[in-house]
């Protein structure tokens, strides 16, 4: 399995094309907006979440309800985009046009891509880069990912995304019977948090955040439930699952770390509070009586559940804008201003569901045989079975 987006923030659409995922999986544009809408939701999301309600478009890939095997073709349109016909247009411009717009960017923002982009592609009108690099890319991820959910869930693998900790702020460790009380729990929360109390001073840090024009960032967790051991590889660096979900983390806008299980606190411990110890049963075959390790060992999965963390960094673009240098004058000025928000971790923590569930289930089509669903079903099925007896 395998996509690409393409699309600016302020563009006409968001569009990504999937190819790889098997034939006769159920797929409905429900299943997608569900997640669409989930991304859009959180305190601290600015005035772009009131404009665009993001619904999803399948222009391929899919007839009556079900994969077709062939690529997937999913659109996403821009709301906004009526009021950037002239600014984001594709045609070239009428003498006299530019100057009429007037909005050349040439004051990078700190913390954004603005000034490095510039420099690798040679655009002096830096916005050619922020619409590029903007957050705004990863609702077609999330699209993407719902399609991948939607076969995990088929195939009895569940997801969820939640938030753990807000500008400082730190919930407890959830306490959870099922991953579906996390889901429930964390759903009805506007920070995506499980705990209340601390649900409750997360909203009021973002607020205050806001008041002042800066931002707040934190870090999410993603548990999966279900994922068959023995995915992924030892035999090659760049087949090891933990390491290509390290790699999608760290592929969404501003996060910047990424534990497994323990994660950094490891280095803190002996080896004897670190690793998990190995167990059999009748009813559960072989199982770990702790899961400090997060579901992975030597780059593969063991059966347990997965633990994801990923730290997000405050959004760098600021309504008290930080010093920056005019590309064109040389001279000091405050950055420019972008449409922002002051906090993005609780629909971060969707898009870190979405990327994670798009590597489980790719690892799945990579390692079995996944032309038709219900084949893939079936060989999962049984390598359960081998796993549990082996």
């Amino acid at each position: 399995m395998r996509y690409l987006t393409s699309g600016e923030s302020h563009g006409p659409q968001l569009t990504t094309i999937i190819e790889g995922v098997p034939a006769g999986l159920p797929l409905q544009a429900d299943d997608i907006n569900e997640n669409l809408a989930r991304r859009q939701k959180g305190h601290g999301r600015g005035r772009r979440m009131q404009i665009e309600k993001d619904r999803v478009n399948i222009v391929g890939g899919v007839r009556h309800g079900t994969t077709l095997g062939s690529p997937i073709a999913l659109v996403v349109e821009n709301k906004d985009w009526k009021h950037w016909t002239k600014i984001m247009g594709i045609e070239p411009l009428e003498p006299g046009e530019e100057d009429e717009i007037k909005r050349k960017i040439s004051r990078p923002r700190p913390g954004h891509a603005d000034l490095n982009g510039g420099m690798k592609y040679g655009h002096r009108d830096l916005r050619n880069v922020l619409e590029r690099s903007s957050a705004r890319e990863t609702t077609v991820r999330v699209a993407a990912g719902a399609v991948a959910q939607k076969l995990l869930n088929q195939l009895g693998i569940n997801v969820v995304g939640h938030v753990l900790e807000i500008g400082g702020i730190k919930a407890e460790e959830p306490n959870y019977k099922s991953i579906q009380e996390l889901q429930e729990v964390t759903e009805e929360s506007p920070v995506r948090c499980f705990d209340s109390e601390a649900s409750q001073e997360m909203m009021d840090a973002i607020d205050n955040a806001k008041k002042k024009g800066d931002s707040i960032g934190g870090v999410v967790e993603v548990v999966v439930e279900g994922m068959p051991a023995g995915i992924g590889s030892y035999v090659h660096y760049d087949r090891k699952l933990d390491a290509k979900i390290a790699m999608a983390i760290m592929s969404i806008n501003a996060f910047k770390g990424v534990e497994f299980g323990l994660g950094f606190e490891m280095a803190r411990k002996p080896g004897s509070e670190v690793h998990d110890e190995i167990a059999w049963n009748d009813e559960q075959g072989y199982y770990r009586k702790t899961n400090r390790l997060g579901g992975f060992e030597g780059g593969m999965t063991t059966g347990m559940p997965l633990h994801i963390k990923g730290v997000m960094k405050p959004i760098p673009t600021l309504y008290k804008p930080l010093k920056s240098v005019d590309i064109e004058s040389k001279e000091t000025f405050e950055a420019s201003i972008e449409r922002s928000d002051s906090c993005a971790v609780p629909s971060a923590s969707v898009v870190a569901e979405a990327v994670v569930s798009w590597e489980l289930a790719k690892a799945l089509t990579e390692q079995f045989d996944s032309d038709r669903f219900e084949r893939l079903k079936e060989l999962i099925e049984q390598h359960r079975q081998y796993s549990k007896e082996f």
